[in-house]
């Protein structure tokens, strides 16, 4: 699979990313060398830069170095040290990737490493997925050492004659992952010295049950879902009703949106519309019989307005493209078109998303309305009614974008020029 592609080793410098870089070496493979400086542990991690600058002399192959300024990356995005690192690292792997048209990444993640990781989502909490295993290969990036263990691997180092750099950290206890490698997995290798073996066939198991419940909610969301746009996904309650545990449905259709109070989540099946559930980057509302799951807005962003002069043709939106043109008459019609008298427009026009108080006059109507009981009348959902746009003159309504018209502004007989706009 590797031997004719163009390849990209993560390497720390340590025993398991060196002995992964001298196998490729071994087997002639096209690879370059991917190094991270987090500068983390001071002038031991310019050590760790210039061992592996030295050992791509050596090997004769491209290195690209990357120093990060790890803690300040981990203060600003409220990550621990481990995890911004692990975000800093693969985002700047998979850059290089796509720029230099790498094949595949490949980082030297082990069986021990496996165990380690799901003992961490064990101890933390977690479903099916968390406890499955490190890919082999997940996208492009490729895990060659993982059937074999850290003791196979240090006796392949020895036995080659092999140097490398230790990183004392990994002997502090200060990282969960550390205290299960020193002084939980050793338990259990005493209990069952095969454990790896044994851990390798559970994996095994559990993979095939992931792919019965994939296919199982495969089927299920093609029953639930009925519409999908940029607005979200509205999902039938119906059909979670219809199965005999929602919750674990609910579970596994939700779960990577960041929500955790899953009694609040099941809870909306039965609540009354317009209750809703957030995350920290999404909200899952109840809407009449349905379910729409839709991201968390800025709504700073949301304050946003576009004026229109009159000389203007074609305006860019956040919905698309809202075109005006002077026409003869009336031809075709529909929620994307409108006919207006332009001597009645005051510009520029403002486009903005509608606010209490607004009021506007429908078209064929003789009285005002407030458009957020027209909103509610449509029967639209939070979503809609936050997303609703209206088009005005001198803060007057001349449509509610896409839904109805004002009829203060229509094309009448003694119009002189009818005004065509189109999103």
């Amino acid at each position: 699979m590797l031997n004719d592609r163009k390849l990209l080793i993560a390497i720390s410098g340590g025993i398991d990313s060196v002995v992964l870089a001298h196998l490729c070496q071994n087997l002639n493979l096209n690879f370059s060398l991917a190094h991270c400086n987090f500068n983390l542990r001071a002038e031991e991690s310019d050590k760790d830069e210039a061992f592996v600058m030295e050992m791509a002399e050596d090997f004769d192959v491209e290195v690209f170095v990357q120093n990060f300024d790890t803690e300040t990356y981990a203060t600003e995005h409220k990550r621990s040290i481990q995890m911004a690192a692990r975000e800093l690292r693969y985002d700047w792997f998979k850059e290089l990737a796509e720029q230099l048209n790498f094949d595949y990444i490949l980082t030297a993640h082990h069986a021990d490493d496996n165990l380690e990781t799901f003992l961490i989502n064990f101890t933390r909490g977690t479903g099916l997925n968390g406890l499955t295993g490190i890919p082999m290969i997940n996208d492009n990036v490729v895990r060659p050492l993982l059937p074999f263990s850290r003791i196979q691997i240090e006796a392949f180092a020895k036995a080659h004659q092999i140097t490398w750099r230790e990183d004392a950290s990994n002997a502090s206890r200060k990282y969960l992952r550390n205290k299960l490698r020193h002084e939980i997995v050793p338990i259990l290798k005493e209990i069952n010295p095969q454990l790896l073996d044994s851990f390798q066939n559970t994996l095994s198991h559990l993979n095939d049950t992931q792919l019965i419940v994939e296919e199982r909610l495969l089927d299920f969301k093609k029953r639930a879902i009925i519409s999908e746009d940029d607005l979200g996904i509205t999902y039938k309650i119906s059909e979670f009703k219809a199965v005999k545990n929602p919750k674990a449905y609910l579970f596994e259709l939700f779960k990577n949106y960041g929500f955790t109070e899953w009694n609040d989540v099941v809870d909306l099946l039965d609540a009354q519309s317009g209750k809703l559930v957030k995350s920290n980057s999404h909200r899952l509302i109840k809407h009449r019989e349905f379910l729409i799951l839709t991201e968390l807005k800025d709504f700073e962003e949301s304050e946003t307005s576009l004026l229109m002069s009159k000389n203007d043709n074609e305006v860019e939106t956040p919905f698309g493209n809202m075109c005006f043109k002077e026409v003869e008459t009336i031809s075709e019609t529909s929620k994307h078109i409108i006919y207006v008298d332009k001597d009645l427009l005051k510009f520029p026009l403002e486009l903005r998303l509608w606010k209490e108080g607004d009021t506007f006059q429908p078209l064929g109507m003789s009285g005002k309305k407030k458009i957020s009981k027209y909103l509610k009348d449509e029967k639209a959902s939070l979503v809609k009614k936050e997303n609703t746009w209206v088009l005005t003159s001198e803060d007057k309504v001349i449509w509610v974008v896409g839904k109805r018209a004002d009829e203060r502004f229509k094309v009448k007989t003694n119009t002189k020029v009818i005004l065509k706009v189109i999103i």
